[in-house]
């Protein structure tokens, strides 16, 4: 993984945007707190500071597919603007990677560790930046 250690994950979405950070030598991430979003437009300060707190070696940004694998029109647009803009005004490599089922995944998590109490919007988001973040870190460790 040519020096990969750290990934940061990112769900995008156009109100609120989970981030996860996640660790190459355990194959494993965990949240953190979701940013927030004005029509898909996050501060570019507010990741820009992120960025820097936890200086990952790559980003990765889940890509929304439809069922059978084909990519969704306008909001997969949008995600690949914004994996452009994180790659062109960091300097960090970003990779996209298949996103299907990752918000199911994250309410079933959440909702048996916590109860309807946990499924807080925020909280979906960055889970399913951990769940992204995850499995691409799932496809290189093995």
């Amino acid at each position: 993984m040519n020096n990969i250690q750290s990934v940061m994950g990112f769900d995008y979405g156009t109100k609120s945007i989970g981030v996860a950070i996640g660790q190459v030598i355990t194959c494993t991430a965990h949240s953190l707190k979701a940013l927030k979003a004005k029509d898909g437009i996050p501060s570019w300060d507010t990741i820009e500071a992120v960025l820097r707190e936890w200086e990952p070696d790559l980003i990765v940004v889940g890509l929304p597919l439809d069922l059978q694998g084909q990519e969704l029109t306008i909001i997969t647009l949008r995600v690949r603007k914004f994996a452009h803009r994180l790659e062109g005004r960091f300097g960090i490599n970003v990779e996209l990677h298949d996103e299907r089922f990752t918000t199911v995944s994250a309410r079933s998590s959440l909702f048996e560790s916590g109860g309807y109490r946990a499924l807080r919007k925020s909280k979906i988001d960055s889970q399913s930046a951990v769940i992204i973040v995850e499995s691409w870190l799932g496809n290189q460790c093995s």
